[in-house]
């Protein structure tokens, strides 16, 4: 049961525990949490979906080079 509401500026999601994603659950948006309900704000600003072409952290921490020297 999701229930979107378009806003200027952004969107204004209800959700379930269950239903939360990845960036909603780490909290890389608002999100409050109103008995089992989760109320979510998308700002316009932030993409509902990351693009395929960014690099995760992860992705980023494996290609750090590393810090000792090589002989």
């Amino acid at each position: 049961m999701t229930i979107k509401i378009r806003l200027p500026g952004g969107v204004l999601k209800v959700k379930q525990r269950y239903e939360l994603r990845r960036r909603e659950h780490k909290g890389e948006v608002p999100v409050w949490q109103f008995g089992k309900y989760f109320v979510i704000w998308w700002p316009s600003t932030i993409p509902d979906r990351p693009s395929r072409s960014s690099n995760t952290d992860e992705e980023l921490e494996m290609n750090l080079p590393s810090s000792g020297e090589s002989t």
